[in-house]
């Protein structure tokens, strides 16, 4: 039995040759002649077919979206030019072409030279990136160079006036198309590159690779990379690819989608700025209330800090103070007469006049002493007897010491 490790599976080598091919450079946009054979519409629109000549056979197919812009019917016997990639379709381990296009084998001489100038260009570094100018955002000076009639013009006039009718779009009649086309193009891009517009379209209808050769020469490549204006390309349907587009600032699909891409819409614009000046106005609302209020506590800080504040809160201090004492004091007062009232009542009963009215007397000697005991006085002294209505003078003729239980 085989040990060998490197065995792959039906689908691991189906699979890796269809990665190696779709890696390949050249087989990704190939462009191969040969004779339609075995031609065969599906109801699906996709349409299978093989491609043959005298040395070989190689299958084919076209997909319905591709099918769908041939302008005329294949049929075997057919000599063409197919534009598109080989790879394997891995469940049948098939090598074969998928078109994208379809051409008759007399425009293949016109496809070898498209593909020659393409890389020439591209080697001069025509198509680089770093040489692509911006569009600007709100161009309102566009110029057009295209045919003076026809879909291509109307089609970009309706799509500005629709967009921002203030825009002023500027025509130079050129010659789109036959012998003599390239000429007029490039004198169309020189005249306007001259009136320092914001923008140029160049560009026109879709046709067959003939009909579109102009945008395929040179000198019109030339022209487009030289204009100091900005440039759309918008050559042909979304699948027809130019020199001009690859020369160009930027490539539109469609005349239409040109002015979509040159024309900024008004309306839209107005809105925009109304909506950045309410957002404006919210922020600068809300950045002068925080300042506002900033304000609002830096001076309640220098308030309570300021000499008249402190003098103010001392004066209420001083106030409360005195406010305090006087109600102390009136406490006071309040206290000490009651105390008084109670002291006096007691006084009053203890006054000698209040004795002498209930039918007491006070007696005092010749000196006004008061004689308190029987040996304040002797026999023969005169003495004063105080009574509630005057005095008795009496003299003292005998005396007794009495003991009272």
């Amino acid at each position: 039995m085989n040990q060998n490790n490197n065995i792959y599976s039906v689908r691991q080598v189906n699979s890796y040759i269809k990665r190696t091919l779709d890696s390949d450079f050249i087989l990704k946009d190939i462009f191969v002649r040969g004779e339609i054979s075995n031609c065969k519409y599906h109801s699906s629109g996709h349409i299978y077919f093989s491609l043959k000549d005298e040395s070989g056979v190689l299958g084919a197919v076209m997909f319905a979206s591709n099918a769908a812009r041939l302008r005329s019917r294949l049929e075997d016997g057919a000599k063409v030019v197919v534009r598109g990639n080989v790879t394997v379709y891995e469940r049948d381990g098939r090598c074969q072409l998928y078109a994208r296009s379809i051409e008759a084998e007399g425009e293949g001489d016109l496809y070898r030279r498209f593909e020659e100038l393409k890389t020439r260009l591209a080697e001069a570094g025509m198509f680089a990136q770093e040489y692509k100018r911006p569009i600007p955002p709100f161009s309102m000076r566009i110029g057009v160079v295209t045919a003076e009639t026809g879909a291509v013009i109307r089609d970009i006039y309706n799509v500005a006036s629709r967009r921002n009718p203030y825009c002023q779009i500027i025509l130079y009649p050129a010659q789109v198309q036959g012998e003599g086309a390239a000429a007029t193009i490039c004198a169309g891009l020189a005249a306007l590159d001259r009136m320092n517009l914001d923008v140029i379209i160049v560009g026109r209808g879709g046709g067959s690779i003939e009909d579109l050769w102009a945008f395929n020469e040179e000198s019109v490549a030339r022209a487009i990379f030289n204009s100091k204006t900005p440039v759309i390309s918008a050559v042909g349907h979304e699948t027809d690819f130019t020199i001009a587009d690859f020369v160009a600032d930027l490539r539109a699909p469609t005349p239409s989608a040109a002015a979509e891409l040159a024309v900024f819409d008004y309306s839209q614009f107005c809105q925009d700025l109304l909506n950045k000046k309410n957002a404006l106005g919210l922020h600068m609302k809300s950045v002068l209330d925080s300042y506002k209020s900033r304000v609002k506590q830096y001076s309640l800080t220098v308030d309570n800090l300021s000499p008249r504040s402190r003098l103010m809160q001392k004066a209420q201090y001083l106030q409360d103070l005195s406010n305090q004492l006087e109600a102390l004091m009136d406490r006071k007062l309040r206290f000490s007469k009651e105390q008084l009232g109670i002291k006096s009542e007691r006084l009053e009963g203890l006054s000698p006049l209040s004795r002498l009215s209930a039918g007491f007397a006070y007696i005092t000697d010749g000196d006004g002493k008061a004689v308190k005991s029987i040996r304040d006085a002797e026999v023969g002294e005169t003495i004063s007897i105080n009574m509630k209505d005057g005095v008795l003078d009496a003299g003292i003729t005998s005396k007794r010491e009495v003991k009272y239980e």
